[in-house]
Order: structure tokens, then sequence, then C-alpha cells
């Protein structure tokens, strides 16, 4: 169980850098990183209609982190009830002679 925990959180990190990227390279209201890459600020970096393209990509991606967020938060949360669930509670009386 905690090695698919473990998998489901390289995924959500792969899902954040490419998130934060995807919003990087969108053509800002002045120059973005966009520009950065070799074009003008009036030429897009992956052809006509990028803008668009990219816009779109974001918010599926931005549905994406959120669900994931609260997969995981639910997951995490789980995961805890049932490790205090584990432990043995030692009654007062016994530790103390």
């Amino acid at each position: 169980m905690s090695f698919l925990f473990y998998v489901a959180i390289i995924l959500f990190l792969g899902l954040c850098f490419l998130l934060s990227f995807v919003i990087l390279i969108q053509e800002s209201k002045s120059t973005g990183l966009g520009a950065s890459f070799g074009g003008e600020s009036s030429d897009s970096l992956f052809g006509t209609s990028t803008a668009d393209v990219l816009k779109k990509f974001t918010a599926w991606l931005s549905v994406a982190f959120l669900a994931s967020c609260l997969i995981l938060s639910l997951w995490t949360q789980s995961m805890a009830r049932r490790a205090e669930a584990d432990t043995v509670k030692v009654p007062q009386e016994l530790i103390e002679p």
C-alpha cells in the first residue's frame, strides 16, 4: 500500500512541475517566459492559436491537480487513522509500578 502511495506522490509532483511549466510558457499581457525561448512577444511558441490550446490544457491540468490533492489528502488521512488503530495502547496501570 505504501509503494502505491509513493508512486502517487511522484506522479503528483510531476503534475505540479508540468502545470507550473504550462503556466509559465503562456503568453502574458507583457512579455512572458514564452518569449524567452527565442520568439518575439508577438510570436507564439507552439504555432497559431496556441493561447486557446494552452488555456484549455491548463484548465484540465488544474482540475487534475485539485482532484489529486483531494485524493492524496484523503489517502493520507486514512493511512494515519489506520496507523493509529494498529498501535497498541498500554493501560496507565501497567506503566506505573
